[in-house]
């Protein structure tokens, strides 16, 4: 009996350190991440708002669920056990796709893919104007177009995004940009470039109308406004005239949208005001872009210190969108993981902001912008701001999105029924795939818990 009890004191001594060392680790990382960040970053996010944040993600992105189940009869169920297992999410979690199989390798291109379908459903593909048709009369839409970097050809996008179950994104029909316009573009006379415009938008309609969900009409007027000299010359109405041009050419299952800089959240008023023009015009807008990019170390320096896009700034800018009634989207992501402590820093950050906007109630999509270090436009490369280091593995940040959106925010439940044949919980909206085991007897369902849903469903043995 002595034995056996020293026996039973070592193995619960044993457990206790394990499970001792792993809080240590964990505390650890914490620790490590908290001293990383500065004094002002941590004074904004304090634990009141991080508790505030939290809430409204259980509010906003959970929604009550009941099923039920019958027999032949019609009759409940009693005792029947049911493992619910979510499989995707209803928010739309993304990365841009510029670089798919253009990496030097087929390992890179491999790994690359694995980690870009391990973590989204959502794709944005290019199409700027002046990479998809540099020669007139002859856009890229094939696969074995010419290769131009970081601009496969869209067909082969689709493809991808179709084989893995991938919403995609057009980016974007409209950049009135000089350096992103074919040479062969009108600049300086606007009638012939809206005739070319009207062209270049109904030929992308007519091809992916039924295969590309989601389309961003018009990028960056605040910056063509701010600077009329860096674009084609075009008349005041530009933005309505080509959301009015493109409207009537997409499905109404298709979000057409308006993708502007982060520069935006400084003053949301004027961001407001490209949405009221549209909407008071009568012309269809389904949703609303804006970005996030710190595109350099000072910049992240900058947003530690609270010199930059403080958490009240973000609120108010977020809030302010809320009467347009639309979706609203982070449509590009960009934060430096170089630097001293850089993968640290980065991590942190990212999990702060995607929790705060996870917990925005009329978001619906979150696109982080380059994947890969050495994946980016021109010296964007210098920050390293891709969530994999540039052999394609995962740093730390891709490691918190990781946990994020496949554990922390999916919802796995082991249930049963009640006297009534039923089951409720709180789940994540999203597809789930039901497994019902009674009486020896197995059967799968598929459901899709919807935010627009009533999320109550009949399974029927």
């Amino acid at each position: 009996m002595i034995i056996k009890a020293m026996k039973l004191k070592l193995l619960v001594l044993s457990v206790f350190l394990v499970f001792a060392n792993q809080f240590s680790i964990i505390g650890q990382d914490t620790n490590s991440q908290n001293n990383a960040m500065s004094e002002a970053y941590m004074k904004q996010w304090n634990e009141k708002a991080r508790v505030q944040i939290d809430e409204r993600i259980e509010r906003h992105r959970k929604g009550e669920v009941v099923l039920k189940l019958v027999d032949k009869a019609g009759k409940p169920v009693k005792g029947a056990s049911l493992a619910v297992h979510q499989t995707t999410h209803e928010f739309l979690f993304g990365c841009n796709l510029f670089v798919l199989g253009q990496l030097p390798t087929q390992e890179l291109n491999t790994k690359y893919e694995n980690a870009f379908t391990h973590l989204f459903n959502f794709a944005t593909l290019p199409f700027y104007w002046g990479d998809f048709e540099p020669n007139e009369g002859q856009p890229r839409f094939k696969e074995g177009s010419e290769y131009i970097w970081r601009r496969p050809p869209p067909d082969e996008l689709v493809k991808w995004c179709e084989s893995h179950d991938i919403v995609a994104k057009g980016h974007a029909l409209m950049y009135n940009r000089n350096v992103f316009m074919p040479d062969w573009t009108e600049r300086n006379n606007p009638d012939i470039f809206l005739k070319q415009a009207k062209k270049h938008i109904k030929e992308i309609a007519n091809h992916y109308k039924d295969n590309i969900a989601i389309w961003d009409v018009v990028n960056e007027e605040r910056v063509r406004r701010l600077k009329p000299e860096s674009g084609h010359k075009v008349p005041d109405d530009y933005l309505t005239w080509c959301f009015r041009e493109t409207a009537p050419l997409f499905p109404e299952n298709v979000e057409l949208l308006y993708n502007d800089d982060t520069q935006n959240h400084d003053n949301p008023d004027e961001y407001a005001g490209y949405i009221s023009d549209i909407k008071e015009n009568g012309i269809r807008i389904d949703g609303m872009g804006v970005q996030f990019h710190l595109f350099s170390l000072e910049a992240r320096d900058k947003y530690l210190q609270g010199n930059l896009y403080p958490i009240n700034q973000l609120m108010t800018f977020y809030n302010r969108m809320l009467k347009f009634d639309l979706p609203l989207n982070i449509t590009e992501i960009t934060i430096p993981g170089g630097g001293d402590d850089g993968a640290i820093i980065q991590a942190k950050i990212v999990e702060d902001l995607y929790k705060l906007w996870f917990s925005i109630p009329n978001m619906s999509g979150i696109t982080w912008w380059n994947l890969g270090d050495g994946t980016a436009h021109g010296k964007e490369n210098k920050t390293m701001a891709g969530l994999l280091d540039q052999e394609m593995n995962p740093k730390p940040a891709y490691e918190v999105l990781d946990r994020l959106i496949n554990h922390e925010w999916k919802t796995n439940e082991d249930l049963r029924t009640n006297a009534k044949g039923q089951v409720q919980f709180r789940g994540y909206y999203g597809v789930y795939k039901v497994k019902v085991i009674y009486q020896g007897k197995t059967l799968e369902k598929e459901i899709n818990i919807s935010k627009s849903g009533k999320n109550h469903f009949t399974i029927n043995l």
